[in-house]
Parts: structure tokens; sequence; C-alpha cells
């Protein structure tokens, strides 16, 4: 029987109940007592139900369950249809849970899940093994108490998760791990922990190489040059079928040169630490110097080099470093702008922060190649690259020092419309 049929039978039955107790009313001449008796007697009832309905619901296995009486009846097989539903429903919730965390589990990665409040939820075995957890000690602890590691806490704190974060194992220096933090649902926080030892050994071993084979190759190269330049500034007649050919080779060490002098400027930047040789730069002066070096560059060409500057603006950095990351945009814009084309050096302070921009009126550059501009030895066009003595290491090196200074490279550019490379460094950078 539906709710609906049981009210009409409910409402039936209660004209059923009061018929006799009108007639009765009406014969003695009670109707009025006889009825309010009646409907007190009802509405009594009704409540001790619910009475007896609510306290069941509160404890269901303490309690009896009203009289399956009237209405009662089919409103408790509804209860009962709607539990059994929720039943299931959890049943069903707790296979997916449990199945979930099985598989989490099981994952090579430390997992970690964090309340709104910072507080461990769960955790997977991988974690308990790299962070050191207990289960029954530091189930609700905070992380800021487990993890001291101040870059860590700056990094969860922060909220910029878009970058991972590597960091040693706090149970094991020696052992390197990737963190990255998935903001989810209310405050919450999935955290997950890579270890990347080997990797992390193997770019040591990269770096390394690098920088051994490019001191080893120095020495020789400056050899080979210097008899080149000899033989090419010698008077002797026997060389004269000779001077193209060691011109040729000349121009290939001097370009073999910057390709290990900028191999040996990325290993210095990877190892040197973020703060050594750090002061107050006064770049307006630092830029002049690049300006002028600009021009000398552009040599024939023509180019119009121009610089707008706060003068009063200086950053707090590595002067060398800077120097060479702005060097490379600004000769980079004059390699790749045909000759008579502009080029605006811009040094000021934004909304954001301090930022230094170059835009040259140059061949620009197609979108599908900007995500790839800041990896070592990168060319959008091999040919022209070697043509105007890249090295194809410039925009890493910007990249490098603009790491080590907080700061992030913007390239906005168009194939035909030029480019515009915008460096932008947080305000605390500013110096006072």
């Amino acid at each position: 029987m539906s709710l609906e049929q049981a009210w009409r039978s409910e409402l039936v039955g209660t004209g059923f109940f009061a018929l006799p107790l009108i007639l009765l009313g009406l014969g003695t001449g009670y109707l009025i007592p006889l009825l309010w008796g009646g409907l007190t007697l009802y509405l009594g009832w009704h409540l001790y139900q619910l009475y007896r309905f609510t306290r069941w619901l509160g404890k269901p296995k303490r309690h009896p369950r009203p009289h399956l009486f009237g209405i009662w009846r089919p409103l408790m097989q509804r209860v009962d249809e709607l539990s059994g539903r929720g039943r299931k429903r959890k049943r069903k919730l707790s296979r997916m849970l449990s199945g979930f965390l099985e598989s989490t589990g099981a994952l090579p990665d430390a997992t970690l899940v964090l309340n709104d409040e910072g507080r461990l939820d769960w955790w997977n075995s991988v974690a308990a093994e790299f962070l050191g957890l207990d289960r029954k000690r530091d189930k609700g602890a905070l992380i800021d108490d487990l993890i001291s590691d101040p870059v860590f806490l700056n990094y969860l704190h922060a909220g910029h998760y878009g970058r991972s974060l590597q960091m040693p194992a706090p149970v094991n220096a020696n052992i390197s791990l990737e963190v990255r933090v998935v903001p989810y649902g209310k405050g919450k926080r999935l955290l997950q922990a890579r270890d990347i030892t080997r990797l992390h050994q193997l770019e040591i071993v990269r770096r390394d190489f690098v920088a051994n084979v490019s001191h080893e190759i120095r020495t020789p190269l400056t050899v080979v040059h210097g008899y080149v330049e000899t033989m090419l500034e010698s008077s002797e007649a026997f060389l004269g079928p000779w001077k193209r050919i060691l011109g040729q080779m000349q121009m290939q060490t001097l370009r073999m040169q910057r390709i290990v002098d900028d191999l040996l400027l990325l290993s210095r930047l990877e190892t040197r630490r973020n703060n050594e040789g750090q002061g107050v730069v006064g770049v307006y002066s630092l830029l002049r110097g690049i300006v002028e070096g600009a021009r000398q560059l552009s040599g024939d060409s023509g180019h119009q080099v121009s610089l707008e500057a706060d003068e009063r603006l200086r950053l707090v950095g590595n002067s060398h470093e800077l120097e060479s990351a702005f060097a490379n945009l600004v000769y980079n814009a004059v390699r790749y702008t045909p000759a008579g084309g502009e080029i605006r050096i811009r040094w000021w302070l934004s909304g954001s922060g301090p930022c230094f921009s170059v835009t040259d009126s140059g061949i620009g550059i197609a979108p599908e190649h900007i995500p790839r501009l800041t990896e070592r030895f990168y060319r959008v066009d091999v040919g022209r690259s070697r043509e105007s003595g890249g090295t194809g290491l410039g925009l890493a090196i910007v990249k490098h020092v603009l790491t080590r200074h907080d700061g992030k490279l913007v390239v906005e550019s168009e194939p035909g419309n030029g480019s515009v490379f915008t460096c932008c460094f947080p305000h605390a950078r500013v110096a006072s």
C-alpha cells in the first residue's frame, strides 16, 4: 500500500470512528464532550506512536518500533525501504573506498592525505618509510610537526603547486624526493613524494661530466685558436692560399669557445648556492653597458637600440649572473632582428614586481616552439642560429639565472611580428 492510499484509509477509519460518537452524542446530548474525548484519544495515540518512533530512530537497537497499525504500517515500510537503500549505498561506498585505499597503498610513491587543518588523515606504507610515520603516533598530527624542512613548509603553505619540490627525505638525507601537492575537496590536499635518488645521481654525473669535459676542451681549443690566429696574422707567402680556410677555422674555434664558456657558466649556475655572491645590483648602469655591447654587435646593420629604465630601481642579486641573462636576451634580439630593425629595452617596477623586457621587430617565433626555448641546444631554425653565431644555450642560462633569483621568463611572440621577452622578479627582490 502506498502512503497516499494509507492516508485515504486512515481518513476513512477516522470517519467510521467518529460516526458512532456523533450518533451517541446526538442521542444523549453530549456531542461536544464525546467528540472532544475521542479526538483527544486519537491524538494521544499518534503522539505516543511518534514518541516511540523518535526513540527508535535515535537508538534502534535499544528501543521498540512503533506499533504497525493504521498509517504507521506503510510509513514504517517506507522507512525500512529507505534504510535498506542507505545500507546498500554505504556498502558500495565502503567497497569503493577500500579499493581506493588498496590501490593507493600499492603505489610506489609516498602518498598522504591532509585535511583542511593540515593534519594527517591517511598515508600509505611508502610514506611511512620515507617520512618516518607511525600509524598510532602520527594519526591526526600536523604535517608541520612531522616535517621541519623550511623549504618544504614554505612550499606547502605558499599554495603555488604548479611546480614540484625536490628535497631530501626526513629519515635519510641520501634519498632525494620529488614532492607534489594536489588540492581537492574543501581545503584537503593530496601529497605525493617520489624517490628520484637515481635520477638525481645521474644528473650529478651528467653535470660533472659536462663541466670536466668543458674544462678539458678549453685548453686545446685555446692552443688551436692561438696557432690559427698567428698564421692569419703572418705575412708568409706560402700561407696565402690557406687564408680562407684558416679564417673558417678561426670562426669555428671561436664558436666552440663560446659553447664551452656557456657550458661552464651553466655548470656554475647549477652547483652554486642561490645566495652566493648576491648583493645590491645597480641594474641601470649594468644595462647601459649591455646596450653599448648590442650596438657594437649590430655594427653596420643599423639596429635602433633604445633603453628605457628606472635609474633608482635596484635589485638584490648576483650582478654577473643578471648581466649574463640580460645580455643573452638583448644579443639574441640583435642576432634575430633584420638590419634596421628596432630593439627596445625596458626596466621598470610593475604591480607584481621589477620587470626587464626586450622587445624586437624580428622574425618572431611560432607558438609550438615557445615552451621549448629554454632547453639546452634547442633551436627554432638550426641554420640561422649557426649563421648568427648562437650556441643554443643562451635561454637555458636565462632560465637558470631567473630561477636562482625567484624570477620567471614570459615570452610573447608571433611569426613575422617580433618578440617580447620579459623577466619578472618578486617585490622581495627590490633593494631598499
